[in-house]
């Protein structure tokens, strides 16, 4: 019984001295930054890749040499992310799909043609999303169910397509474009959308954990949480305090985060503030944080994008 206990101490004590290590560690990181990879010749997919974010990281990725993969319900979107790639002049490939990602079976489908038309993805970068932007009383319950499928449920799909060949060769990067809408807090108006996106954060976080055990070190996970950005998806809401993002500077901000194989990326930088607050004051105090930065109003005046 001795021997259990001493054992048991030892594997606490062990157990706190790693956690300090990568305390440390997290601290020194962020003073010295962790070198980019190289990523020229590697295949990227990227959902939604036919507006907005996603047409900007299959841009920004193929600028680095990669060969990008599409997928969106949008030909026409995808027509002109092929475009901007063409013009680019890289001679890099860029293979668009049209992809229903609110359907499970078309997901798979398209999943299986990628891997037979292509071959593996190195980084897959779930991006795809959509808001109804209505209260509770007032969201069609058939948008509730299609916001949750396309923010959340797809992820698990292009997940189980691309996982099993990034695990066998102990090398690849999922990454899941949230919101801090998904981390910080819930808003009036967006209900489904902050529930879609608190469940994308949960799996990204899950994931990384599974990964983590499994010892496959050589994949990599992030998820990025942004405040409101300017590409459309949110047009009409307005923010006086805190700036709506610029979609190139999110994107340039999000690509570097990838390419450094950072865990988490909030944006603005003011994010992680609130989110140590989060943690600290109580709802109430956070409800009238958000009021004074007219953050709980700010889908008030939300047109979105038809």
């Amino acid at each position: 019984r001795c021997y259990t206990i001493e054992s048991t101490n030892n594997l606490y004590i062990h157990y706190g001295f790693m956690a300090l290590y990568y305390c440390i560690e997290a601290m020194v990181l962020c003073i010295i930054r962790p070198s980019r990879k190289v990523v020229r010749g590697q295949t990227v997919l990227v959902t939604g890749a036919g507006s907005g974010i996603g047409q900007r990281l299959a841009v920004s990725f193929a600028k680095l040499g990669c060969q990008i993969v599409g997928l969106d319900i949008s030909e026409a979107g995808m027509k002109e992310t092929a475009k901007l790639i063409r013009e680019l002049d890289t001679k890099v490939a860029f293979h668009p799909y049209k992809c229903d990602l609110s359907d499970r079976l078309n997901v798979n489908e398209v999943g299986d043609k990628v891997k037979s038309d292509v071959g593996d993805v190195d980084i897959l970068i779930n991006n795809a999303g959509i808001v109804t932007g209505k209260e509770i009383l007032d969201c069609p319950d058939k948008m509730m169910v299609k916001t949750m499928e396309v923010n959340t449920m797809a992820h698990f799909w292009t997940i189980k397509a691309f996982l099993p060949a990034m695990m066998e060769k102990n090398s690849g990067h999922v990454v899941t474009i949230a919101s801090g809408a998904g981390l910080l807090f819930g808003l009036p108006a967006l209900l489904d959308y902050c529930a879609s996106k608190f469940g994308a954060v949960g799996l990204s976080e899950s994931l990384d954990l599974e990964l983590w055990q499994q010892k496959k070190d050589g994949v990599h996970v992030t998820v990025v949480c942004p405040y409101y950005i300017d590409t459309g998806m949110f047009k009409g809401v307005h923010t006086p305090v805190i700036p709506i993002l610029k979609a190139d500077y999110a994107v340039e901000q999000m690509v570097d985060a990838i390419l450094r194989n950072k865990r988490m990326l909030l944006l603005p930088f003011f994010s992680y503030i609130i989110y140590a607050l989060k943690g600290i004051i109580p709802s109430k105090a956070m409800y009238v944080v958000g009021e004074a930065f007219g953050i709980n109003t700010s889908m008030e005046t939300f047109i979105g994008r038809k």
